[in-house]
């Protein structure tokens, strides 16, 4: 349930000054738009490093902003210009600055910010009481603020998300000797995740252009990464050469997506298809490993729950509701339920490396 008062619970930070009156004035809002041991292990590191920099560089492009309805309400745009007159210049903006919170400013929330944040709470609170739809803001629902987190859900379940990756990378590396098959694949595809996490963590912590596009970039990587890695468990083991050659033809792909996303146009819609499609393909391919070993490797149920956990678990994204308490999306729930899956998949991890390490063994002392 929307709690009645939206303003509940939030963190204002430095107060803002808003024009006499403006609180009273009635609004006129429109109706809401209802790896083997061979050379590739190796090189699957530097190469994840090349892709970082390239996400990085693309990101700092500028890319078009676009509008939703709450910000195209026309109370919320002269709330904004007036809040930013009073507030946000001279000698008023020197006194925002004496006051707000240290943490605020050195996590790059702004006079701006601020006046968008308080505004885009007038406007909602005119929306309820007026029996309206909760309207989004910028792309977003709206969020209650804690402290400098502007989503407070996603950033800590992010967070969580990124320390059982730590964790579990820390375990993995401790459990599995280098010399196995796997290994520094696993290790890339390993902090390829990481720094998924990170950047979603970022994100929701606070939303720019830049941190926006690393969290979509690097989301579409992990995908890219897991074909990666399940190329070379099912085939690069056999074939290294092919698995060397499937890897560039990933990274020339997601240099090709971002390139597109970055230089032509910032497509939401076309970003979820190439998701989709990448997400289905790394399902199929997976579940058909997992089918066809299940009986002489026991332990692949466990990669098979996660591929298909994943997939329910992304029906949550379509499922678009505001925050419930102003801070739990589908998109919060997402990453909360994400945590355990990661947990597992390093898990099955741990086990094929081992058993891909024996089976080397076996064949060293059978020749």
């Amino acid at each position: 349930m929307i709690p009645s008062s939206p303003r509940a619970g939030r963190n204002p930070g430095a107060r803002l000054a808003f024009p006499e009156g403006h609180r009273s004035r009635q609004p006129l809002p429109a109706q809401p738009e209802a790896a083997v041991p061979w050379s590739g292990g190796m090189t699957a590191t530097r190469a994840a490093r090349a892709a970082l920099l390239l996400l990085l560089g693309a990101a700092a492009a500028p890319s078009p902003a676009w509008g939703s309805q709450g910000d195209r309400e026309p109370s919320y745009r002269q709330c904004l210009t007036q809040c930013e007159q009073r507030n946000c210049s001279g000698a008023a903006l020197r006194h925002f600055r004496s006051r707000q919170p240290l943490y605020m400013s050195l996590t790059g929330w702004t006079c701006r910010d601020d006046c968008k944040y308080e505004c885009m709470w007038l406007t909602v609170g005119r929306y309820v009481q007026g029996g309206y739809k909760v309207p989004q803001f910028h792309g977003k629902w709206p969020f209650s603020r804690f402290l400098f987190f502007q989503e407070p859900a996603s950033a800590f379940a992010s967070l969580l998300n990124g320390l059982a990756n730590l964790v579990m990378l820390n375990k993995y590396k401790a459990s599995v000797p280098p010399s196995s098959p796997m290994y520094h694949t696993c290790i890339a595809f390993a902090w390829v995740s990481l720094n998924a996490w990170v950047w979603s963590t970022i994100f929701h912590t606070k939303d720019t252009d830049v941190t926006e596009k690393m969290d979509y970039f690097c989301a579409s990587a992990v995908i890219l990464h897991s074909i990666y890695l399940c190329c070379v468990r099912t085939l690069g083991l056999k074939r290294p050469a092919f698995a060397n050659a499937f890897g560039g033809f990933l990274i020339l792909f997601l240099a090709c997506h971002v390139a597109y996303l970055t230089l032509v146009r910032f497509d939401y819609g076309y970003n979820m298809a190439v998701n989709v499609v990448i997400g289905l393909l790394n399902l199929f391919w997976w579940l058909a490993w997992c089918v066809r070993n299940q009986q002489h490797l026991p332990y692949v149920w466990k990669c098979m729950v996660v591929v298909l956990l994943l997939q329910v678990l992304a029906l949550l994204e379509l499922l678009d509701f505001p925050p419930l308490f102003w801070i739990f999306d589908a998109h919060a729930i997402w990453h909360i339920s994400t945590i355990p899956v990661n947990v597992l998949f390093y898990s099955f991890l741990v086990d094929d490396s081992l058993y891909l390490l024996k089976a080397n063994s076996d064949i060293i002392k059978t020749d």
